[in-house]
């Protein structure tokens, strides 16, 4: 009986091994730049993406009233992590998404007065982070690589 309730065991968890594909890049080769609507949502159809951003406003602007009509710039780097900034942020905003939901990760502060125009390359591994033309870190989830 111990036998057999063994293998039945051993059966039932061979069964339930999880499968784990690697290796995965999540890199998206551009940023998207989004505009929020009045309800502070960001859509992104090439990549079916849509997410309310009101909260980040709020941390970053103690404002999520005026969110329409803002200019966010999303791209995510190569582990999957989605990074965040907007014209007038001090920070750029890691995010990871778990169940529906984005989740942050990290706060990056990039500026004591905030972006004026900041843009984001995929420059494997990194994000690299621009304010105009004008390079300005190189990003990691964990937090900038300096003015590389």
């Amino acid at each position: 009986m111990k036998k057999l309730i063994f293998l039945l065991i051993l059966i039932i968890q061979t069964a339930c091994t999880s499968i784990v594909l690697t290796p995965v890049d999540f890199a998206w080769p551009i940023e998207s730049v989004l505009e929020t609507n009045r309800n502070g949502i960001v859509i992104e159809n090439r990549y079916s993406l849509s997410i309310n951003v009101k909260p980040m406003f709020f941390e970053e602007t103690n404002d999520s009233l005026h969110v329409n009509k803002k200019t966010v710039r999303i791209i995510r780097n190569n582990k999957g992590y989605y990074f965040f900034v907007a014209p007038g942020f001090k920070n750029v905003y890691v995010f990871t998404s778990d169940n529906g939901e984005m989740i942050l990760y990290n706060k990056i502060q990039v500026s004591e007065l905030g972006l004026d125009l900041p843009a984001f390359n995929q420059r494997k591994p990194y994000i690299e982070l621009l304010e105009g033309e004008k390079h300005l870190f190189y990003l990691t989830a964990e937090g900038s690589k300096g003015n590389n």
